[in-house]
């Protein structure tokens, strides 16, 4: 199993490994099949290359977006509502509340609220918990606004990001739109990349032909 290390891209495995494998797959018997240690074709590369730059392109991403306060606080607004409290249970209370919040959002400036609303739904339960914090926020009872917390089950807390420093001396607090979900994602993707490469690279090199006919 030694690692030759002096030319990566041509083969990781040594002489002696690939000898060893080409000599395996000629005496191994597959129901007819046989390995024909052909390199992988261009068209697929390219595919996988146009799979995952696709992928970032359009998730811009979705996944990785963390709820704030903002998208609760109308819910808050109208949560004692009496035609809110009419209502008979919890789940219709929390679907008329994010209709309701999801109107108020397609007048908000940041027209991605609807967006991140719909993927980030929340409980009435959970709702009932978070509301005093966000009221005091939006009161102005803090240094940030609703945008700089996130919003976590029942808990409400200053978003985990330091940003550039406002004019008050105090670092921005919102969610940077790298790190919602590239971050995590450009990892996965190396790390896919790199053990392929590692496996494939430790067969013999594609110009090494397994000779079929000892098989027989």
């Amino acid at each position: 199993m030694a690692w030759k290390l002096d030319n990566p891209l041509y083969s990781l495995a040594d002489e002696e490994e690939s000898r060893k494998a080409i000599q395996l797959w000629e005496a191994e018997k597959h129901g007819g099949l046989w390995e024909g240690n052909n390199r992988l074709p261009f068209p697929i590369t390219f595919l996988l290359a146009l799979i995952i730059l696709t992928a970032f392109m359009v998730t811009m991403p979705i996944w990785g977006q963390r709820p704030t306060a903002e998208l609760y606080a109308p819910m808050v607004e109208k949560m004692n509502a009496p035609e809110v409290q009419a209502l008979a249970t919890p789940e219709e209370k929390i679907s008329y509340l994010t209709r309701y919040a999801l109107e108020v959002h397609k007048t908000a400036a940041d027209s991605r609220l609807v967006g991140w609303l719909e993927r980030h739904p929340i409980s009435w339960y959970d709702l009932q918990l978070a509301a005093p914090e966000i009221r005091e926020i939006a009161a102005g009872k803090g240094n940030y606004g609703l945008e700089s917390y996130n919003v976590i089950g029942d808990q409400v807390v200053l978003a985990n990001f330091e940003g550039k420093y406002r004019p008050d001396g105090l670092r921005e607090r919102t969610q940077p739109w790298w790190d919602k979900g590239y971050t995590i994602d450009l990892f996965y993707v190396s790390y896919f990349i790199l053990v392929m490469i590692l496996v494939i690279k430790r067969l013999p090199h594609f110009s090494s032909k397994p000779n079929m006919a000892k098989a027989g």
